[in-house]
């Protein structure tokens, strides 16, 4: 991710004079009292995936503790914040130990809850999609090529997700007993880690057989990313040099959601490289406004909760090399 934006920012400095002077100047006329108020609801989301993730682990575990989950989560993604994609393992190890329950079972809950968030992304991006063809908004080179591919790919990866949540749910067993025939050719070591981590799975998804839970999940999911958009509706407040509406965030979310998770070409991994891209050819703002509109998001979206997730995990009695080895290696 580094170095795409590392790659990114260098190209567009060496193809025009990016003014520093100007990108100072938007740093200082922040609006403070809404980057404030866009805690509020950044924070909220963890409150609702906590509450998701109750939901989720009912068939191993019916009756969890919020706070155990909340905990674990304000922790889990501090760790994604300082040591990136290994930090995701914290979260489910964390839960599984609070909450005395395997870790394979936490983490094919992890698994669940990002198909749930991707759901969510493929339907903020096919509402962007639908948004920016129907106003017939002039698009720039690069998210024209996207614009071309995006309801193919949009419709391939939501018809995947369905298949896969379908078959989970209602040809539970058939389904496992077809992906451990194929993971066969594993080392038995490695094929026994893949077996138990896809019988978990199969046991997490047994919490959609429920019509009233499976809406739960739904309910909860989009809620998180309702306050998502209201943080980042409040962080483009927070800028006196752009002016989007509600629907112009939520256009500009579901872009960076959709390239976040399914790293299209021209956007690549980084919300600050798909911020940036999105803003400068979509709604034509000044590249240093949008580098600084990007760095702020980054800051709010996932450098926020580093302060609180280290005081809690102090509070937990947890350390931070404790912390990164859990990042880098969790037992099945």
């Amino acid at each position: 991710m580094v170095a795409a934006i590392a790659w990114w920012v260098w190209r567009e400095l060496s193809q025009q004079a990016f003014d520093w002077q100007l990108a100072a100047h938007t740093f200082a006329r922040l609006r403070w009292s809404w980057l404030l108020v866009s805690l509020v609801p950044i924070f909220g989301t963890y409150y609702w995936r906590a509450l998701r993730w109750g939901v989720m682990i009912r068939p191993v575990k019916p009756r969890s503790s919020l706070a155990n989950l909340l905990s674990a989560t304000v922790i889990g993604f501090t760790a994604i914040t300082l040591f990136g994609r290994p930090g995701e393992l914290v979260r489910p190890y964390l839960i599984a130990r609070k909450e005395e329950v395997p870790v394979s079972s936490q983490l094919a809950t992890l698994l669940l809850e990002r198909m749930f968030d991707l759901l969510m992304a493929l339907l903020l991006f096919g509402f962007a999609l639908a948004r920016v063809n129907a106003s017939g908004m002039a698009v720039g080179p690069k998210l024209t090529a996207i614009l071309a591919v995006g309801g193919k790919l949009l419709g391939f990866v939501a018809l995947v997700l369905v298949i896969v949540l379908f078959s989970f749910r209602h040809l539970a067993e058939p389904a496992r007993r077809r992906i451990t025939e194929a993971l066969r050719f594993l080392p038995e070591h490695h094929f026994d880690r893949a077996e138990r981590l896809v019988r978990a799975f199969v046991q997490g998804v047994e919490s959609t057989r429920s019509d009233a839970a499976l809406l739960l999940v739904f309910f909860y999911s989009a809620i998180e990313w309702a306050f998502i958009l209201a943080c980042y509706w409040c962080v483009v407040q927070s800028f006196t040099g752009i002016h989007l509406t509600i629907v112009d965030v939520a256009i500009f979310l579901g872009f960076i959601a959709f390239g976040a998770v399914i790293q299209l070409p021209g956007i690549g991994g980084g919300i600050q490289v798909a911020a940036i891209l999105v803003l400068t050819e979509l709604f034509g703002t000044r590249l240093e406004t949008a580098a600084a509109l990007a760095f702020v998001i980054w800051i709010m979206t996932f450098v926020a909760v580093v302060p609180v997730g280290l005081l809690i995990a102090v509070k937990d009695g947890l350390k931070w090399n404790s912390l990164r080895q859990i990042g880098r290696e969790v037992p099945l």
